[in-house]
């Protein structure tokens, strides 16, 4: 299959749409406010190597909650199943910063891909090592570049993350986190804040295609049996209240982020990432999504 034909036909349908149809940034961060909306990128890489991008593929932007994929494979691969007696693996159906479910289920996060759930596995990566550095490494070495933090998208985090704080203080109260609160948000506000581009972040998912394998090399990242089931965990909870809709119009293992990213995965065939900034109620992009449908439609690659 010509996969750089592909993304180059959904570019060229999806750019005419840019600043059209509603939705917005996320404006509630303020550093991410100031983000163009008028930006689309979409790269892939396959299983044997073989990439393809269109558009503003190689333009770096806030990960956000795509770190979360990457944050649960540290922890499952430091801690294997001891992660899940803090955490569920169940759908929310609720956005993806609520407090209603922490407070009916007595402090313990309904899966990881919610703000509180990927707060409960920072606390968890502070007693692995270094979780900033940890996470930095991991990435730069599933992607092949240096990658970075980006200092202003941090500092914007912790200046406005009062629900992020509320979420920690109450899983606190509960017992759910070890460390204090400060120390566990710092780094999920770091995490969140982390740049990289659809390029980027279509080679560092590459092992979730490969069976828990590294996207340049032999070494098990996680295993098989791991790899499944954040897939699994991506198809379910990774677009939040909107996962319904996306295995509905999509059938991928996708992760989103409120930068506008969505990260999906073809299980034996291939990762790619999708990027822009304007967002639907979800918070999810809503130019993403419908690059994502378009490239399913093409190819009929789907695990269903």
């Amino acid at each position: 299959m010509d996969f750089q034909a592909v993304l180059n036909e959904i570019a060229e349908e999806i750019t005419p749409l840019l600043g059209t149809g509603g939705g917005q940034v996320a404006s509630y961060i303020p550093a991410l406010a100031r983000v163009s909306p008028m930006q689309f990128g979409i790269a892939l890489r396959t299983c044997k190597g073989e990439e393809a991008a269109a558009g503003d593929s190689g333009r770096p932007f806030s990960i956000q909650s795509m770190s979360k994929v990457f944050s649960l494979t540290l922890a499952m691969r430091g801690l294997g199943d001891t992660l899940w007696e803090r955490m569920g693996r169940e759908p929310s159906g609720s956005p993806f910063n609520s407090l209603v479910q922490l407070e009916t289920e007595r402090g313990i996060p309904r899966n990881p891909f919610i703000n509180a759930g990927a707060i409960a596995i920072a606390d968890r990566l502070l007693t692995l090592g270094d979780a900033k550095s940890d996470m930095l490494a991991l990435l730069s070495s599933l992607c092949g570049d240096t990658v970075v933090i980006d200092a202003e998208v941090a500092q914007s985090e912790a200046d406005t993350g009062f629900r992020n704080a509320a979420l920690a203080n109450f899983m606190k109260g509960f017992g759910t986190l070890d460390n204090s609160v400060d120390t566990v948000l710092d780094v999920y506000f770091n995490q969140c804040a982390i740049s990289m581009s659809c390029v980027q972040l279509a080679r560092a998912a590459g092992y979730l295609c490969r069976d828990g394998t590294h996207p340049y090399g032999g070494a098990q990242v996680i295993s098989e049996a791991q790899a499944r089931r954040i897939n699994a965990l991506m198809l379910t909870c990774g677009t939040y209240d909107a996962a319904g809709e996306f295995a509905f119009r999509i059938g991928l293992p996708c992760k989103s982020g409120v930068g506008g990213g969505i990260v999906a995965v073809v299980p034996d065939t291939l990762s790619l990432c999708v990027w822009s900034p304007v967002l639907d109620k979800t918070g999810n992009s809503q130019l993403g999504r419908m690059a994502l449908e378009l490239f399913v439609a093409k190819t009929g690659l789907s695990v269903f």
